[in-house]
């Protein structure tokens, strides 16, 4: 992975006036971080504010990380609500004159319905490799337009490398879950997080614990008593945990459904700290993708 990747304490400590003078490109997801570090490489600082395990539907920043985001050369940013104790201070900063993007408008979006009958665009898009491709490219050409001083074929460059380990890694995904029979490719997870990995290589929903395409949300006693009857009909074996998030419901709910249900732990929303498998964002999905494929087959 590329060496630009830095911590937001590093950003902020003033080690020198040249590394002040740096460009920076800041990012609010570690998921979008390690993407966009590995298209920028060295062509400038890359600082993300969200910590490795963290939700990125609860997490907050402080003032000088929002002071960090008002200086940015370029923000980019997840988008359709994901980070929502963010998106005021990103909101803010456009206003100011800040250049930022969205990643999600790189992609078509998938809807998803709440609890209350609600449809929303569903902020997951990254749990399809080709469509981080396609967000790739699109921060890359944002990079190069609004980051003085990058060498723009040096982007380019790292960018069509990158766009290739994705190729491969959709691929390889492909290649695993074709030894998961049809009828098994049933997926419960903790909140609405797999419907674009769902979309792109044929697995059906059945539910979530949470209801929602968020963590914030709770699930009422008639929401896991539905889910329930959903699992015990459609013969589910397996509910699929977010690292970030407590297992307790998962595990209540495999117990009520009884049918000696494995509770799978995944990296869906945030990298893990260095050693865990899932670092980069290549790492998270090859992890993820050879547990669903085991707790299936």
């Amino acid at each position: 992975m590329a060496a630009a990747l830095l911590t937001l304490g590093l950003a902020l400590s003033g080690c020198s006036a040249a590394a002040a003078q740096r460009p920076t490109v800041v990012v609010t997801t570690n998921i979008l971080g390690d993407i966009t570090s590995n298209l920028v490489g060295e062509e400038a600082d890359v600082v993300v504010l969200m910590e490795s395990n963290a939700d990125p539907h609860s997490f907050g920043i402080s003032a000088k990380q929002a002071a960090v985001i008002e200086n940015a050369d370029l923000v980019i940013h997840n988008g359709a609500g994901l980070e929502e104790g963010v998106l005021n201070h990103i909101e803010a900063a456009a206003a100011e004159g800040v250049p930022t993007l969205a990643a999600m408008d790189a992609v078509e979006p998938l809807k998803f319905t709440h609890d209350d009958g609600d449809s929303a665009d569903d902020p997951h898009f990254w749990t399809d490799p080709s469509l981080v491709g396609l967000a790739a490219e699109k921060i890359a050409e944002n990079v190069i337009e609004h980051v003085g001083g990058v060498d723009s074929s040096v982007v380019r460059s790292q960018a069509v490398g990158y766009v290739a380990e994705l190729d491969k890694l959709d691929a390889s995904m492909e290649e695993s879950f074709a030894a998961i029979a049809p009828s098994r490719r049933k997926l419960i997870t903790n909140h609405h997080v797999f419907g674009y990995l769902a979309h792109r290589f044929g697995f059906d929903v059945i539910g979530a614990v949470i209801p929602s395409g968020t963590t914030l949300a709770s699930p009422s006693s008639a929401d896991l008593h539905d889910l329930t009857s959903k699992i015990r009909a459609a013969g589910v074996v397996a509910i699929f945990a977010d690292s970030s998030q407590p297992e307790r419901l998962a595990d209540v709910l495999a117990a009520e459904a009884g049918q000696g249900i494995e509770v799978v732990p995944l990296f869906t929303e945030s990298l893990g700290a260095r050693g865990s498998g899932a670092h980069t964002y290549l790492e998270m999905m090859r992890s993820n993708t050879d547990r669903i494929t085991k707790a299936l087959s």
